[in-house]
């Protein structure tokens, strides 16, 4: 019995030593395997940035290109990331830093610091700019007729990290005022990134934009949000226009237009998934930018060696929306007919609740329409009487300069019709001067007010003419002036 005791005994002792043995050996293989997936992670991780360019190698590309294309191109910055990395653009045009009549359009990518791809095809985009001017017809186009600012990387420490937000983690595609929602109103506690890009509008008025994305293959337009957070069609004032912009660059792509999740490769941002603080809506509502939100590789962050493949789909897309700010809409200048002078109108098109508004130096404005039988157009300014024409805009663009008269203030006076603008004289001599042509002399008086009337009409039709031929048209440009 005693034996028996002890044996079971052992057994125990030797099923315990062998279970704990096999217990560690169990951890200790779950720490390996757990310790292989981490290493696996970070080979992976690492391996995805292979073939990118860092940040330092990005900045030396730009500066590299500025020495290479200077008679094209400008480089500055517009500010710096939370970790103090300079968001860098590069301009191209014939005249770069200059005020020109010319639109201005802008490409901004890395906006999530795991979406990459953008931040090197703008950089491929703007050498095949440089090599091809003055030998391909559309690369001439855009570098002569269009001022095309570069922002390859938005979020340069998210791409370090290699997550979606900045530093602070925060989705910069986020952190923008919204219309429905003003959580963001306090500009000062928005990121360093979204007020650089705040500001730069506020210095440059763009006509156009397009943001750079990965995950999946769409050219998404306005509006990204809804009133009250569901999924529904949602366009904005200018959806035709905006469905036009979309379909150039989906039907220029190698293949986003057979999209069988969005019809033509394009959607209304709502419809698809709804989004609060997104820079295209505020691009629209407050710098009067028309921008698009480009969803350009299914992949986030695909291997480096896939990059010349996905330049080749998208490199007539990313052209042609850029060329298409003066092959299509209606462009042209505000003056006043008084003196000459350029004028920071408004322009307003009939059924469509939003205005353009003129620059102040040269009065130029840059309206973006779809293709349609007929607009009315009308040119409004303060203190000056209002205009409007219809036009008829197929496939091309339309100049179309505005000539407004200043508004003339009138009143009686002790029966004499008084001019309140005219003359900077006393009342007395303007009165002794009235009565002297309303008495005797009536009729020098007439006579005097018809050949004014004649000299007007003639200096009119002299202005318009020289305004007219001023005016330089690009392509098959079609010019008017009202």
């Amino acid at each position: 019995m005693n034996l028996l005791l002890s044996l079971l005994l052992l057994a125990s002792t030797l099923y315990s030593s062998l279970a704990k043995d096999f217990s560690d050996r169990s951890n200790v293989s779950r720490a390996r395997r757990l310790l292989e997936d981490s290493e696996s992670q970070a080979r992976t991780s690492v391996d995805l940035t292979r073939g990118y360019m860092s940040n330092s190698d990005l900045e030396r590309n730009i500066k590299e290109f500025g020495e290479r294309c200077s008679n094209i191109s400008r480089i500055y910055s517009i500010g710096k990331s939370v970790n103090g990395v300079p968001l860098w653009v590069i301009e191209i045009s014939d005249k770069p830093g200059e005020q020109e009549t010319e639109p201005a359009f802008k490409y901004i990518g890395n906006v999530h610091g795991d979406e990459p791809v953008g931040r090197e095809l703008l950089i491929i985009l703007a050498n095949w700019l440089c090599d091809n001017y003055l030998k391909d017809p559309l690369a001439t186009l855009i570098v002569e007729n269009v001022h095309l600012h570069l922002l390859p990387s938005m979020n340069p420490d998210g791409y370090t990290l290699r997550k979606r937000g900045n530093a602070n983690n925060i989705d910069l595609n986020r952190d923008f005022p919204d219309q429905f929602y003003f959580a963001n109103d306090d500009e000062e506690s928005r990121q360093p990134e979204t007020r650089a890009i705040m500001n730069w509008l506020r210095d440059i008025r763009f006509t156009a934009s397009a943001t750079l994305h990965g995950g999946a293959l769409v050219a998404n337009y306005p509006w990204d949000g809804t009133h009250d957070k569901r999924t529904f069609y949602y366009g904005c004032p200018d959806d035709e226009a905006f469905r036009f912009m979309a379909s150039i660059y989906s039907h220029s792509h190698y293949n986003m237009s057979l999209s069988k999740e969005f019809i033509d490769g394009i959607t209304n941002g709502a419809a698809w998934y709804p989004l609060y603080g997104g820079m295209q809506d505020w691009n629209y509502i407050h710098a009067g930018c028309f921008e698009l939100t480009l969803e350009i590789s299914d992949n986030k962050w695909p291997k480096a060696s896939e990059l010349p493949m996905l330049w080749k789909y998208n490199k007539m897309s990313m052209l042609n929306l850029v060329a298409s700010l003066v092959k299509t809409g209606v462009h042209g200048r505000i003056y006043s007919s008084g003196d000459g002078r350029a004028l920071p109108g408004f322009i307003t098109v009939s059924g469509i609740n939003y205005t353009v508004k003129a620059r102040k130096t040269f009065g130029d404005y840059h309206r973006l329409l779809g293709p349609r039988d007929r607009y009315e157009v009308v040119a409004t300014m303060p203190g000056y009487k209002s205009k409007n024409t219809s036009i008829w805009l197929d496939e091309g663009a339309m100049t179309l300069d505005f000539v407004l008269d200043p508004e003339v203030s009138v009143k009686l006076k002790g029966g004499i019709l008084e001019n309140v603008h005219d003359c900077n004289c006393d009342s007395k001599s303007k009165l002794e001067f009235v009565q002297f042509l309303w008495g005797s002399h009536l009729e020098v008086f007439f006579v005097f007010i018809v050949i004014l009337g004649f000299l007007c009409l003639l200096f009119q039709r002299r202005k318009k003419v020289k305004i007219s031929t001023s005016k330089q048209s690009t392509g098959a440009k079609r010019t008017v002036v009202v």
